[in-house]
């Protein structure tokens, strides 16, 4: 059974924030919408909000579903969100974040998942 792994695309002014993994070492130099695994007694919102306070030290607004995309013994889904309180940083499992727009978003290594994602997020950034 797949694991159901939740990811904000945390849009701000036209542009979205993308994490670089750091860990597990398999993972590491691709880049991801922030997020994570959802705990038992967890719905998706709650668990995204959670993962973004853990990951980067902020508080998001969670917004609408966006996509969903199958990976490596997983279940990726996408919600559109936005900060509602800090600055995000990286934290133990991204070694660094950058805020992409429409132009950008192949600029960087997207892991396979994520970037199926892309397309719901594209129209977000314009």
């Amino acid at each position: 059974m797949a694991v159901r792994v939740v990811a904000a695309a945390i849009v701000r002014d036209g542009t979205v924030l993308a994490a670089r993994r750091a860990v597990p070492h398999r993972l590491a130099g691709g880049w991801e919408f922030p997020g994570g695994k959802v705990e038992a007694g967890e719905d998706d919102a709650t668990a995204l909000v959670r993962e973004c306070a853990e990951e980067l030290a902020v508080t998001v607004r969670v917004g609408a579903w966006l996509a969903a995309a199958p990976g490596d013994g997983i279940d990726l889904v996408l919600y559109a969100a936005t900060l509602a309180g800090g600055e995000p940083v990286a934290g133990a499992d991204h070694d660094e974040l950058r805020w992409l727009d429409a132009a950008s978003l192949g600029d960087v290594a997207w892991l396979r998942a994520d970037a199926d994602l892309l397309p719901a997020v594209r129209p977000l950034l314009r």
